[in-house]
Parts: C-alpha cells; structure tokens; sequence
C-alpha cells in the first residue's frame, strides 16, 4: 500500500483529540484520531457520506 498523506479535519480543534483523513489512489478513505494514530477506519467516499450526513440527522445535546 503506498504511503498515505494525512490531513487534519478543519474541524478539529489545536488541541489533541484531532481527526485526521487520508484518501489512497483506490479511492478508499482513511481516517484516524490523534490519539490512536493506530487504529485507523477505512472506507469508501459513498461510506463516508453516509455516515457524515447519519450525523447531521441526530438530535443534539439540546435537541433540534
């Protein structure tokens, strides 16, 4: 597997705790969080997609 090129998610704070995406030639996304830069979830963009918009959907802390 050729090496990947991690980038920080705007989103991410300075501190610790950072998610970091990589996307490999084969078009499957990667993704990581700072503190377990070991562990790393694989998937694909439609994957990813739905799993962002999965998020969007679900009621805050505070409801919506």
């Amino acid at each position: 597997m050729p090496e990947l090129t991690w980038q920080k998610s705007t989103y991410s704070a300075e501190a610790a705790n950072c998610l970091h995406v990589a996307a490999s030639p084969s078009g499957t996304v990667h993704l990581r969080e700072s503190d377990a830069p070991d562990t790393v979830l694989t998937t694909t963009t439609p994957g990813l997609h739905a799993l962002i918009s999965g998020l969007k959907n679900q009621p805050g802390p505070r409801g919506r």
